[in-house]
Formats: structure tokens, sequence, C-alpha cells
């Protein structure tokens, strides 16, 4: 194909906007980054922009030994995978019945879902509804009543509805019943949607702050989340003996960059194991609903 100069000009208009826009998104991590390695005179004289000035680890070394991020970092890492899995399995057992034209009721659901999607359920009865099922305080209350997200159950069903006919017509002419298609035949096709659908629900339950706040009152079943808030806004760093020595030498604004990048980091490791699927899996659905 003939580069023609208009489309040398908009390329090189998009990279120029691409590149900006990128960066944006890049610079305050790495500023985030560099404070948490910077010491306390570094950062209270502003000298710290996108390279850590007077390299320490200190900052790291406190909250690692505060017991509370690491029982935090546990409950988020239970929330985020047991979470995601419920998501993954209750999204997919539904959106496949409701792709098949030979379900009855498929219409009523589907209708019923789309309500749920235009108008969601207010705080209160939302808390009365966990409390009275008994979640109050435990993990589960971050994780079942979020179990289904309709938006992506109907990018699922959009899927869904793209697979070939025939493949399924196949396997139920070997003697497979629906459940086995779906698992032998309709998930290993699924890849891509699986792998889009499971990162935004494990970013979705990584990052879950409000629920926790209004569902959880015991200090052992806080996600990480909750903790870096209070680490942020009221400055409850730990309280050990150790803790005291290093805080004379460290910049609270240091430490809580430093808590901003423990919370982080994990989610975005994930995104390098799953951007091949995660690429094809975004333009699931932009053909055909």
């Amino acid at each position: 194909m003939i580069m023609t100069r208009g489309h040398k000009i908009f390329n090189f208009i998009n990279i120029i906007l691409l590149g900006a826009l990128g960066l944006s998104m890049v610079l305050p991590l790495i500023h985030i980054i560099a404070q948490s390695l910077s010491n306390n005179v570094a950062i209270n004289a502003g000298q710290v922009s996108l390279w850590p000035v007077g390299f320490t680890l200190g900052s790291y070394k406190l909250i690692l030994q505060d017991p509370t991020i690491w029982l935090g970092f546990r409950n988020s890492v239970i929330i985020t995978v047991f979470g995601t899995f419920i998501n993954l399995f209750m999204t997919t057992t539904l959106a496949y019945p409701l792709s098949r034209p030979e379900y009855l009721f498929r219409k009523s659901i589907l209708i019923m879902i789309l309500f749920t999607l235009i108008f969601s359920a207010p705080l209160i009865p939302n808390y009365l509804l966990v409390k009275q099922l008994g979640l109050l305080n435990t993990l589960w209350a971050l994780m079942l009543p979020m179990a289904i997200s309709a938006f992506n159950l109907f990018v699922m069903r959009s899927f869904f509805l793209n697979l070939p006919v025939e493949l399924l017509d196949s396997g139920r002419m070997d003697g497979c019943g629906e459940f086995r298609i779906l698992w032998n035949i309709v998930l290993p096709l699924s890849k891509p949607a699986m792998a889009t659908m499971g990162i935004m629900y494990a970013v979705g339950h990584w990052n879950r702050y409000a629920e926790a706040v209004f569902y959880i009152d015991h200090r052992n079943w806080i996600p990480l989340q909750v903790r870096l808030r209070e680490i942020v806004f009221t400055d409850q760093f730990g309280q050990s003996d150790v803790s005291s020595e290093l805080m004379l030498f460290l910049s609270p604004e240091g430490i809580k960059m430093a808590v901003i990048v423990v919370a982080t980091i994990p989610i975005l490791l994930v995104y390098p194991f799953l951007q091949k699927h995660f690429i094809q899996g975004m333009m699931v659905g932009s053909v055909k609903s």
C-alpha cells in the first residue's frame, strides 16, 4: 500500500497524541516509584522528580514489617483469585444458555438482566441483603454479591453467538450433553474472551474498596486497599519498635508512595501473561451482538 502525504501526516499526529497519552499515564507511576526510593531530606525539599534522590529501601522495609500490610495483601489475593473464578464460572454458565436459540426463556431473562444494567440497586438494600445472607464481616461479602457483571455477561454472550453452530451440533451428535459441550468445545475456543473478562474482574476485585468499608468491620478481613487508604489519609503506620526507629529517617510521603507501589505492582504483573489473549478479546462483540 502506497502511503500518501495525508496518511503520513495522520500517522505522525497519531504517534504524537498516543505518545503523549502514554507518557501521561507512565510518568506519574515513575514519580511515585522514585519518591518511594528516596530519603526524607530529598522528598521534603521537593528534589524528587523521575529519579530517586538519596536512594533508600527504608520505606519498603517499614511497610513489609507491618503485619497488617501482609494481612491485607492475603485478603486481597483471596478475594481476587476466588472472586474471579466465581465471576467467570457464573458468567459463562449463564451466558451460554442465553446464547442458544433453543432456550425458551432467554429473551425474558435478558430483559431482566438489562434492567439491572440500567438501574442498579442503592446501598441500603444491598447492605440489608448482605446482612440477611449472613455475609457481613466475611470475604464472601466482597465476592458473591458481585458474582455476575451484566455488561460482561452481554459481552460473553456475544462471543458465544459468534461460535460456529456446526461445532455444537457435532458435539450433540456425538452424544455430548450441554455441560460437556460448554466445557470441551465452547470454553477452549473462548480463551480471548475469558482472558479479557478475567482481567476486568480481577482488577475490580483487587481494587475493591467501597464494599469492604461498608460490609467489613473486623480488622482481620480488610483488604489491602482499605489498609492503603488508612496509611495515605490517616498516616497509620506500623507501631513496632523497628518501625519507630525507621520513621525518624523516612518521610511519610515516601512511605505512602511505597504502599501504593506494593498495592499496584502485583496486578500489573498479570497483564504480560494475558496480553495476547487480552488484545484479541477486546474485539469481542464488536462485529455481531
